[in-house]
């Protein structure tokens, strides 16, 4: 993705009329389909100025894609009064230097209790599983370490260190894991049961909304799960691993 950086200076007398301008212009960039978001923000020190950030899927789609597209003249035909306002108007591509500030809410990986606890969730997990039916068959040849190296993965999906891409080959090791294995509903189904009773038996939080955002990854993975096993599967074989939030789930292209 690539961000597009777009000041304004209006003079006073033509700053009437720009916020509904791009107001309906914004409808052209909720049908684009090169859009992924948009902002507009005045500036608080000088009014005259704007900031719109416009993030594309790819510099390519954005130039070819959209302003060759059919809704680009709509978007034009809204905001065409105030080209000649334009400072700047340049992309730019997201650098590693970001993350969140103190203001920010814990992630899940804090409010779970850190690194001990997720390692104690997995324990507890695999343990159930052995004892069960359904489940200890497809575990039976299980790594001594497999526990482990699961809870490693949750630890970088809920918002902890990235030691499972760093490490473990991150997204696509994970697929490994999965791809050919043939996994039921039943069986998925059963996973996630057992997992929830791990995280009562460990005593992770249990207020209603990191357990909806809890359970909403274990549903969201483990259906990824299912589908890229089956033995028809086209599954996607980069990307990166998800990065879960209260209430996020990551759009995986495909």
């Amino acid at each position: 993705m690539v961000i597009e950086y777009i000041r304004y200076r209006l003079p006073q007398e033509r700053s009437d009329g720009f916020e509904a301008a791009y107001e309906r212009a914004a409808d052209a960039l909720r049908a684009a389909p090169q859009c992924v978001d948009y902002e507009l923000s005045r500036c608080l020190d000088d009014p005259t100025c704007y900031l719109l950030r416009i993030t594309w899927t790819s510099v390519d789609e954005h130039l070819d894609g959209f302003r060759r597209g059919p809704v680009f003249g709509r978007f034009f035909a809204a905001i065409k009064p105030y080209v000649e306002d334009i400072e700047e108007m340049r992309h730019y591509a997201p650098t590693p230097v970001s993350g969140p500030g103190g203001a920010a809410p814990p992630t899940l990986y804090e409010w779970a209790g850190g690194t001990d606890a997720i390692m104690k969730l997995c324990a507890a997990f695999y343990r159930l599983v052995r004892a069960d039916d359904l489940l200890a068959p497809m575990f039976a040849r299980m790594d001594p370490d497999h526990a482990r190296y699961v809870a490693v993965w949750l630890v970088e999906v809920f918002g902890g260190p990235a030691a499972y891409t760093a490490k473990r080959g991150g997204y696509r090791h994970m697929l490994g894991q999965h791809v050919g294995k043939a996994i039921s509903e039943a069986r998925r189904r059963r996973w996630v049961n057992l997992m929830m009773d791990a995280a009562d038996e460990v005593g992770l939080p249990d207020d209603p909304e990191f357990r909806a955002a809890f359970a909403s990854y274990l549903e969201w993975g483990t259906r990824l799960a299912v589908r890229n096993s089956q033995p028809d599967a086209d599954p996607i074989r980069q990307a990166p691993a998800p990065r879960w939030g209260w209430g996020v789930a990551p759009p995986y292209p495909g």
